[in-house]
């Protein structure tokens, strides 16, 4: 039975959106083997938690739709799902350890760890902890059941090699003389990042550990960990992260980088999963647009790719705009009148207007950029049209002569009056379209009118016109 996890850290705002393309592998992953994907809470950094941010992040993962079958919200069978609410399981586990003689206590402050390490580094030598804690331990276990000692669990790292073999790079290899005899269990009893990783993964039977290529320097310590256990291992897979355009890191001083940003600006949950799911990733037929359904059917880990994928608003936004333009009007008026809800649009008129914008826009929030004016009269116009009271008066009386409010007749008779008047056909219709609109570019003008109205329109001709002579 295939499982998978990710196990974010509510010490954001929000789901970072190179997480939700970590998140995606291992969703599809799962669902691809009839498996599990699992959601697990790592809050044991008490100090960089950031309020609400826990609750925001299951929210938007719900909101792109990657529901969780085991997670704090919905629980499971190896419920608790939150590292807070697990730390006698970690005590046990490291005091296991020390009982092996895989692990050991350890009462050096930090102030002589400071000074150790300054040495070490005066002496240009890797900073690692000393061990003097190692060559004491009957001591020092009698001085922490007699005082209550504050300490903390380190790991004991053995001598040789390290070797693993992961899924998208190969065998990794490195020599234990370079990794530090890690702590795994704090003063405080919550463990850090390599306990807690572990001993969770292996209770949840999690076969496939999915995430960033930041995480395979840690790798190794687990790998320990695993061992001293005498637990298997895992499956590795480490992914490359994503980059902005320019190739460096993507991170919040360049571009936005939570997940909701995007959705907020109306991006499509499923626009945004496709385009994340080329991200170190190519469809074997070489398809750019395809459903999460399709994606999940064709995805492989052994498809992963290495290099650094690009994430690119641009790019997103165009997959969006495709999209947008694929699906039925009933579909993106729904979805338009969801974005807007707290503005409450007339649905019909949001129905009538689909088909004048559906080609045009690239996100949701474009909608309301193009089509305000449908819903409310402009207050000011792009140009100043102070000048122009004797023009509008006569295209008024030519508008008010047409019994037949489409948008065909309504042309010629627009056009009719601009050969009659000798006025470009360019200039003409800019000015009607600044007039109705408040704009210079809107949907088609004639389709705009014929939705308006003719009493809308001749109304806002009116209002130009006292306007104008206000101006003046």
């Amino acid at each position: 039975m295939v499982r998978t996890r990710i196990a974010p850290s509510p010490t954001g705002a929000d789901v970072h959106v190179g997480s939700v393309a970590t998140a995606l592998m291992n969703y599809a992953w799962a669902k691809k083997n009839k498996g599990q994907f699992v959601i697990r809470i790592e809050d044991t950094d008490r100090t960089r938690i950031v309020e609400g941010g826990e609750a925001q992040m299951l929210s938007t993962l719900k909101r792109i739709g990657l529901i969780a079958d085991e997670s704090p919200e919905v629980g499971g069978p190896y419920a608790p799902y939150r590292q807070s609410e697990r730390l006698n399981i970690y005590k046990k586990y490291a005091e296991e350890l020390v009982v092996k003689g895989k692990a050991y206590y350890c009462i050096c402050t930090q102030e002589r760890l400071a000074k150790m390490r300054s040495e070490q580094q005066a002496k240009k030598q890797v900073p690692k902890y000393d061990r003097l804690c190692l060559a004491h331990q009957k001591e020092i276990i009698s001085k922490i059941k007699s005082e209550g000692v504050r300490h903390v669990i380190r790991l004991l790292i053995p001598e040789g090699q390290i070797k693993f073999n992961d899924a998208v790079r190969g065998e990794i290899i490195i020599d234990a003389k370079n990794i530090d005899d890690q702590v795994i269990l704090k003063s405080d009893g919550f463990p850090t990042y390599h306990l807690g990783v572990v001993v969770d993964d292996h209770l949840m039977k999690i076969t496939h550990i999915i995430r960033g290529e930041e995480w395979l320097p840690s790798t190794p310590k687990h790998v320990i960990l695993y061992q001293a256990f005498g637990w298997d291992l895992p499956t590795f897979v480490h992914i490359s992260l994503l980059r902005n355009p320019d190739k460096s890191k993507l991170s919040k001083r360049k571009n936005p980088v939570w997940t909701s940003y995007y959705l907020d600006q109306g991006i499509l949950p499923e626009a945004l999963l496709n385009y994340l799911a080329l991200m170190g990733w190519s469809h074997p037929e070489g398809k750019d647009i395809f459903s999460l359904d399709e994606y999940i059917k064709v995805f492989d880990i052994k498809d992963i790719q290495t290099s650094s994928p690009i994430f690119d608003p641009v790019k997103l936004e165009w997959m969006n705009g495709m999209y947008i333009r694929k699906y039925p009007v009933l579909s993106i008026k729904y979805k338009v009148l969801e974005f807007y809800k707290d503005k409450k649009l007339d649905e019909k008129l949001v129905e009538k207007t689909i088909p004048l914008i559906q080609d045009r826009i690239k996100k949701l929030s474009d909608y309301l950029t193009l089509c305000e004016f449908f819903f409310k009269t402009p207050k000011k116009y792009e140009v100043d049209l102070s000048n122009k009271k004797e023009f509008f008066e006569k295209v008024y009386s030519e508008l008010e002569k047409v019994t037949d409010w489409k948008a065909l007749v309504i042309g010629e008779s627009l056009i009719n009056l601009a050969k009659k008047l000798e006025i470009k056909n360019s200039q003409f219709f800019m000015d009607i379209r600044l007039v109705i609109t408040g704009k210079k570019i809107s949907p088609p003008l004639n389709e705009s009118m014929e939705i308006l109205g003719k009493e809308e329109c001749l109304k806002r001709l009116t209002r130009i016109q006292f306007f104008c002579i206000f101006s003046v």
